[in-house]
């Protein structure tokens, strides 16, 4: 399956998914870690172990410090 992954204020990635492939799974083009993003799709935050449902994700980078 193929997905667009969309990193908010970022670059668009095609990835190419493999049938088993969990959210984290698509982050692998990105250099993005699970730990430091939110994965969302259709609005709604997604666990990133969840199997890939869905053809476009949006990725937002998460800030911490202060």
């Amino acid at each position: 399956m193929r997905v667009t992954v969309e990193i908010v204020g970022g670059d668009t990635h095609e990835v190419e998914a493999a049938a088993d492939a969990t959210y984290a799974d698509l982050l692998g083009p990105t250099d993005l870690s699970p730990h430091t993003v939110s994965i969302v799709v259709d609005g709604t935050p997604i666990p990133e172990d969840q199997p890939v449902e869905t053809d476009h994700v949006r990725v937002v980078r998460l800030v911490k410090g202060g």
